[in-house]
């Protein structure tokens, strides 16, 4: 995984794919993400969202074998939307989490491989009769 470099950015952003839908009241765009961090995102998605627009950002792990994890619903605000190719390319900001989608959020990164925090050392765990002879 590759880090996406800026020395002005709050969070570290990594380059990973997820399948994202955006909310806007009853309508909704997917897509798949270019890069996720702590706060926020960026994607291609099939429709224009206008910058500024508050939207409900729904994030999804999709497997090799196509299972899907419970998709990870955030609250977020648009910060811009550019036109690529035949979609956009949009940039969102999550806002302020309750206390369970910031853990979850951390989870959710943490499996992306985004948290490289120290890691526990592995040791081997020995059968009982190995330990006490």
């Amino acid at each position: 995984m590759e880090e996406v470099s800026n020395t002005e950015r709050q969070y570290p952003r990594f380059a990973h794919e997820v399948a994202v839908r955006l909310r806007v009241g009853k309508t909704a765009t997917d897509g798949r993400t270019n890069n996720v961090s702590r706060g926020g995102l960026c994607a291609n998605v099939h429709d224009q969202v206008a910058p500024g627009t508050d939207v409900e950002v729904d994030i999804t792990l999709v497997f090799d074998d196509g299972v899907q994890s419970e998709a990870l619903s955030l609250p977020a605000r648009v910060a811009w939307c550019t036109t690529v190719d035949d979609a956009y390319q949009i940039g969102v900001s999550f806002k302020a989490l309750d206390a369970d989608r910031a853990e979850y959020l951390q989870l959710f990164l943490k499996y992306l491989g985004e948290e490289r925090g120290p890691r526990k050392s592995r040791h081997t765990v020995k059968p009982i009769d190995d330990r006490f002879g």
